[in-house]
Order: C-alpha cells, then structure tokens, then sequence
C-alpha cells in the first residue's frame, strides 16, 4: 500500500473518536495491552512522561519535548489528533515519523486488527511505542486522548505525571461534575509516581489527594511553588516574572528566586501549563536528568521551532491579523478572551464551527456580542452544522453569516476586514485543521504539507 492508502484504510477499517464520537471508545485496556504484547511491549523500552487535562495537555507536552531536545536527549512526542498530516501525533525531536514506517507497521498489524477490532487511537498508540523503541528514544511525553484512567495511552510506568486542570468536556463520557471528571483524569497517577497539578480549582483537589494517598505517589500542586509577578504580552510571544517564587526551596534548585521566562506561546493563560512544566523540570532533574536552567529558558523561547506545534493562537496573516486557536471548550474559549484583553485590534471577527457533542449554548455565552459572526462547520460527520449553530447563537444574540466551510467564511471575514481587525477561527479543532494550507505562513507546516 501507498502511505495514503495506509491512512485512508487505517480511517475507514478503524472507528475513529473524532469523526463519530462515544462509538469509538472502549472501557478497558484489553486492547491496548494486546496490542503492546504483540509488539513485544515497546512502551518498557524508554522512559515516559504522561500528561493529562482537559485544556492545556498539547502545549504542556510540546514545551516539555522542547525541553527535552534542548537537553540533547532523543525525545519522542505523542500527541492527538492531528490538524493536517497523521504524523504529527508521532513525532522525535520535533520530526515526523516516516511515511515508510507508517505503512510498514500498519501492514504488519493487518493480521491482529481483524482479530481483536481495535479502534484507531488503540492501534495509533501502540505504532507510537514500537516507533519512539526503534528509534532509541531516551524519553517520550506522551499526551492523553480522552481522561485518564481507561485512556489508551495508559499502560505506560511514567518518571512522572503531569495533570494541567480539569474544565467541562466530555462530560457523557468522563461524568456530569468536576470531581468525577477529576477522578478520570486522575487514573493516570502511578504507585510511588510523582505527580504535577497544574492548576488546582477547590471541588477537584480532595480527589487529587485520596488517588495520590492511595498510591503513595508523591503530589506537588504548581501553585503551591510559583506565583507570577508580572506578565508582557505580545501577538508572538509572552514574558512571565517569577519574583520570590518557592520552587527555589525544592531540592538542588535549577531556579533563582527571581527568574523570568520568554516563551514563544503567548497568552497569559500559558502561565497555567508553563508552572507545571517548570516544578516538573525541577522534580525530573532532581531525579537525575540532566536539565540546565539556561537550556529550559531557551527551549521555552521555541517550542514551535522545536516541536511544530500549532494551532495554539498562531498567527497566520498580518492586515488583517488572522489567528488560528484550537479553543473548543468553556474552559478554553475563558483562557483565549483573556488572551484578547491584552492586546490592541479595532473589530474582532470570529468564525467558529462546534462539534455536537459539545456544551455549545456555555460557549457562546461567553463570546463577545459585539463582534462579527461567521458560522460554518468541519467535514466530520460529529459537526454541527453551520445553520443550527447560527439559529442557537441567534437567540442568544450573535447575529453573523452561514457558510458551508472555513475557507469561504475566512475568505468573507478578510473582505470584510479593515487592516487593524483581528480575525480569529476558534471552536474546533477539526476546523482549524480545514484552513486552507497555503494560506498558513509558518515555515514548518510548509515543510510538512
């Protein structure tokens, strides 16, 4: 098979969570352990970092990958899903696994896919380990689809965890109250296995602790360590002053009391996922990695550089300013409203597009009323279409437009914008993914097209 055969047989023979949503998922992880066995148990061959979260695990494990190659260590990164080519979920030191290697596995796995009828996310994970194994990975960060505890990724024996904040999503899945939610997430805590809380709300930290008590794993709440004094924004990166912070108290401290941190995914809501990269640096060098303090900062100043990552407010144009962001949830679309309350632009635009499993009405309450409203939707069969997402936001009082995809709707929003207007597609993953490729200027997503 061509690699595109291999992707297109790997989307239509496997159920796919992102195109059909609850059907894809299994409540156990028989299939992922078969799939490991099989393979000779790939994931025991390198060491791991497991990150879980409802918003925040993307740009938490990119940093920490950064991190990691800035180190000098071969460092795997798993991530999910993809905006534009499969291989990103599969990446070392910031490249792509081969198209080769992706043909070559799922050939050989054709055999055990009619036997035990796997779901796509089980079988991406396990060509993940057997790719960060053949490719003699000294570490792998390795995100989390969906939860935690019954999360395919969840058969790995991490160095430590890291869990960056519970919000509302997947609620019929992972429960109807945060600390149901929390315990999900939670699963990903391992018996004598530090564990990094990025942010801590009051309904969910009681839970937190009893999973941690239970397996003796030591816990560290971020804030507990690091307070921000100060904070700079601009369209391409952010500044964060830590002054007098406690991190310095921990153990052979990489930290002075005062340190500042340049990072090249601005937003103040990234001080959130940055302090829990920060304590969990300190506690993995006091675990014997080999981590500077002055090669943390660089590789803070370029994740995207680092690891291509994007559609965390990545700017794609300029007169007018367009931004792609991944903001999907309630939790996400809070963080990226602050993100625009620092930072100066005459008329906001937005074009979104929802998926239907969504809480849609707790999100576009929060969305500004007095921007223009450009309302379309991704080809996947869990989008809602664009004329039902308009009549909800309609009676909320978000008047705007209908277009059948992203690219008419953004093409529409720069005609309609003057030079110093900010255009921002948010909403959906899925959608952000559907932007036309060549309007994206970053010299990476070029090189991977």
């Amino acid at each position: 098979m061509s690699y595109q055969d291999t992707i297109d047989y790997l989307y239509s023979r496997l159920p796919m969570f992102s195109r059909i949503g609850a059907a894809a998922i299994k409540n156990d992880l028989d299939n992922t352990i078969s799939i490991c066995k099989y393979l000779g148990n790939p994931e025991k061959k390198f060491k791991t970092i497991h990150v879980a979260g409802t918003n925040g695990k993307g740009s938490t494990s990119h940093m920490l990958a950064s991190i990691f190659q800035e180190a000098g260590y071969t460092t795997g990164l798993y991530t999910s899903p993809h905006l534009y080519d499969f291989r990103e979920r599969i990446k070392v030191n910031g490249e792509m696994c081969s198209k080769e290697f992706v043909t070559s596995f799922t050939n050989r796995m054709k055999v055990l896919i009619d036997e035990i009828e796997p779901s796509f996310f089980e079988l991406t994970v396990g060509m993940a380990f057997e790719y960060f194994a053949e490719q003699k990975c000294d570490i792998a960060i390795i995100e989390t689809g969906l939860g935690g505890r019954l999360d395919s990724t969840n058969v790995i024996s991490p160095e430590l965890s890291i869990i960056t904040n519970i919000g509302w999503d997947h609620m019929a899945l992972l429960g109807d109250t945060l600390p149901k939610i929390a315990a999900e997430k939670a699963g990903i805590i391992k018996k004598e296995t530090p564990v990094v809380i990025s942010e801590i709300i009051s309904e969910t930290k009681e839970v937190f602790d009893s999973k941690a008590n239970a397996m003796q794993a030591p816990i560290y709440y971020a804030e507990d360590f690091l307070q921000l004094q100060s904070f700079q924004n601009n369209w391409q990166t952010a500044l964060f002053e830590f002054n007098q912070p406690l991190i310095h108290l921990l153990d052979a401290p990489l930290f002075t009391k005062n340190f500042t941190v340049e990072c090249d995914l601005p937003g103040k809501y990234q001080y959130k996922n940055l302090k829990g990269v920060l304590v969990a640096v300190q506690l993995l060098s006091q675990m014997g990695w080999k981590l500077k303090a002055s090669k943390v900062l660089t590789a803070l100043n370029k994740v995207k550089k680092n690891t291509g990552l994007m559609g965390r407010w990545e700017c794609i144009q300029e007169n007018p300013r367009v931004v792609l962001d991944v903001a999907h949830n309630e939790h996400g679309i809070k963080a990226l409203l602050e993100q625009l309350d620092t930072l100066s632009y005459q008329q906001l635009h937005i074009i979104t597009g929802m998926v239907k499993d969504k809480d849609i009405n707790a999100v576009l309450n929060l969305l500004p009323k007095n921007a223009n409203y450009y309302y379309t939707q991704s080809h996947l069969p869990r989008a809602l279409p664009s004329n039902e997402l308009a009549a909800i936001a309609s009676a909320i009082g978000l008047k705007g437009l209908e277009f059948e995809n992203v690219n008419i709707a953004l093409d529409t929003a720069k005609k309609n914008a003057n030079p110093n207007d900010l255009i921002i597609v948010i909403g959906s993953i899925f959608l952000v993914a559907e932007v036309t490729r060549k309007l994206i200027t970053n010299p990476f997503v070029l090189l991977t097209l």
